[in-house]
């Protein structure tokens, strides 16, 4: 089988044109999130909220989308495994389970898995699959990190929607407009369809 023929296999995440090995699947995990902890710092406060807007977000799904479900839930088990030992890498420097967005980088786990998955897909081919799958993406870190900060910041849910969640809606949108022309971009770049 020609090289060509075996890039267009169904099932490929960009990661996966990179030649393989363990040394590869590694240099893939710690880079996802050494990439996780410096898009973190990128912060902007959200006042009347515990939660900043970060790249954080969006570095956690682009790692996911570009490495697939394993390797992006590995990624972003060793973000937060390390975070939670006690490296300043989450939003605004901080680290360990206490924060009130420590939610959102639980979710991100999942988000990266889910999302990693949808790319092996295709999810990530054309701007139309790619902003459903930052949506549903999106969803799943709200849908543990609102929850997470109701119960540690002692808000009400729908405080903590207000708080945690309506705020980030305008920066997620311009998160999943980049990602709808970064990813399919790149996929046209290597030339595999």
């Amino acid at each position: 089988m020609s090289t060509a023929a075996t890039s267009a296999r169904p099932g490929l995440v960009l990661a996966d044109l990179l030649p393989a090995s363990r040394v590869r699947d590694v240099a893939l995990v710690a880079g996802g999130a050494v990439l996780t902890g410096i898009a973190a710092q990128i912060a902007v406060p959200v006042p009347g909220s515990p939660v900043p807007v970060t790249g954080q977000t969006f570095a956690a799904l682009l790692v996911g989308t570009a490495l697939g479900a394993g390797r992006g839930f590995l990624s972003l088990a060793l973000y937060a495994l390390v975070g939670m030992a006690g490296v300043p890498w989450f939003a605004e420097g901080g680290s360990g389970v206490a924060a009130p967005s420590f939610g959102y980088v639980l979710g991100m786990l999942l988000a990266a898995a889910v999302v990693g998955a949808l790319a092996r897909r295709g999810a990530d081919r054309s701007a139309p699959r790619m902003a459903g799958t930052m949506l549903i993406g999106s969803a799943i870190i709200y849908a543990v990190g609102v929850p997470y900060l109701a119960l540690a910041a002692d808000l009400s849910l729908t405080a903590a929607v207000a708080a945690g969640l309506t705020p980030f809606l305008l920066g997620d949108a311009l998160k999943a407009a980049l990602a709808m022309g970064a990813l399919p971009t790149a996929w046209k770049l290597t030339k595999t369809p």
